[in-house]
């Protein structure tokens, strides 16, 4: 085509879409093919994706064996939207996704599918806890991210995207989370940010003049994503997990970015030991295509028929190629591959930490790893760390794109840097990630260190 420009799309697009578009102001790219890891633009330029779909798509773009199931399954006049009602395909979806729940959940596990995004899991999950306990608080966390609807917004840390909008849920309470890097409580060590976040939670629910009533739940994310890539330490998801127990309040992990074996393990809040009351589940649960589920012990099932419901609940393909990728992801040589991958990437950019000093921070698990970057030369924080600076952050952001590597950011300020590449990239794609990563790093640090 004559107009087969970058340009010619994106400005039709900026004729056209909402301001509140985001990824095409860091990515300027209108994309034609995709496959593994990589994205090819209408100009024939080749990207490697380490944004997946924010973490959508777990096996990159266009899987073989998803693709030939799917295609099939559309050949053979199966329905592909049922609403609620039951098929063969869900049943295996449904038989799959409990195989792989923790002991504690197994044959007494319940499921809801929702609209397909992981907000409506949260708003279905909390929905779900207010009816069972009939108390209608609910305990977040700082730094958290649940998602951009209404109710999910209200459980969200960013005040940049509350802000703007009043009245969300009422009775939302924060707690600190532990962030060891910028210690909320000043300790002066991992240790100590970690046990003062565990007293502080216990103290807060059990003293009967704290002020903060018992809650309808306590929702969390075993790794913060959007936050910046924050894992929980073991120890902060076993205080939750035993005091919500003793105090009878159910627990919601929020897996719709970190689970389907991103971190190394199929569910994030595997790494405390632990098993929740509630899990909510998107992204990667549909095998690159919407979906979204909340999973609970059935005791918690005291909702009425229609108490939640969804026009797209019932999208069969998501769910046909949501139970290859569950098969495939859960086996366990898969997920040490995650871990070793992600080690490897982590462990490369703690030696580059040693000589570029705007790199901060180096933290994560598996496949989800976050970079914050900071001006050492900066302003400090309270304990004396420099603080974030998402103005280095973002020049890295678009070095990268410019060697044709695609990254996103989160965090405080936007700081931090996330990879969020294909569970199955290669060794050699993930050498190509950092050799132009380094090679950003490197720019930006003589920029702002002057070496």
């Amino acid at each position: 085509m004559q107009n087969e420009t970058n340009r010619y799309y994106l400005d039709h697009q900026n004729q056209t879409e909402s301001n509140a578009r985001t990824y095409p102001r860091k990515f300027p790219v209108s994309l034609k093919r995709a496959k593994g890891s990589w994205v090819e633009d209408v100009e024939g330029n080749r990207y490697l994706d380490f944004l997946c779909g924010a973490g959508t798509l777990v096996l990159g773009h266009n899987d073989d064996e998803v693709n030939k199931a799917m295609v099939e399954m559309i050949q053979s006049d199966a329905p592909l939207h049922t609403l609620d009602l039951t098929t063969p395909t869900k049943d295996e979806f449904v038989q799959t996704l409990f195989s792989l729940l923790p002991a504690p959940l197994k044959g007494h596990a319940k499921v809801q599918f929702c609209s397909p995004s992981g907000t409506d899991a949260t708003d279905a999950a909390i929905k779900l806890c207010k009816t069972a306990t009939g108390r209608s608080s609910v305990i977040a966390f700082s730094g958290a991210f649940h998602g951009m609807g209404h109710g999910a917004l209200s459980l969200t840390g960013n005040l940049g995207e509350k802000s703007p909008i009043s009245n969300l849920m009422p009775g939302v309470q924060f707690m600190p989370y532990p962030y060891v890097y910028r210690d909320p409580f000043g300790t002066g060590s991992d240790e100590g940010c970690i046990n003062a976040c565990c007293n502080y939670f216990e103290s807060m629910l059990k003293d009967p003049e704290s002020g903060v009533p018992k809650p309808a739940a306590v929702i969390l994310e075993a790794i913060q994503g959007e936050g910046g890539a924050i894992p929980a330490p073991a120890k902060f998801l076993q205080t939750v997990r035993r005091v919500t127990k003793e105090l009878g309040i159910p627990m919601i992990c929020d897996e719709v970015q970190a689970g389907m074996g991103r971190s190394g393990k199929f569910f994030a809040f595997s790494y405390g030991d632990i098993c929740p009351d509630v899990i909510t589940m998107s992204k990667g649960i549909g095998g690159s295509l919407p979906l979204s589920v909340v999973v609970y012990d059935e005791k918690l099932d005291q909702w009425k028929p229609g108490a939640h419901t969804g026009t797209f609940r019932g999208d069969q393909l998501a769910m046909k190629a949501g139970t290859i990728v569950m098969r495939r992801v859960s086996d366990p040589k898969f997920l040490a591959d995650v871990a070793r991958k992600g080690d490897y990437i982590m462990a490369s950019i703690e030696a580059m930490k040693s000589k570029y000093p705007v790199i901060g921070n180096v933290r994560g698990r598996g496949l989800m790893i976050g970079i914050e970057f900071i001006n050492p030369n900066g302003p400090k924080d309270l304990n004396g760390t420099p603080l974030y600076d998402g103005s280095i952050a973002a020049k890295v952001q678009q070095g990268c794109f410019l060697r044709k590597v695609i990254m996103e950011r989160g965090g405080r300020d936007g700081a931090t840097m996330r990879c969020l590449g294909a569970l199955n990239v290669s060794m050699d794609e993930i050498d190509t990630m950092l050799k132009a990563f380094e090679e950003a790093v490197a720019e930006v640090n003589a920029d702002v260190c002057g070496k």
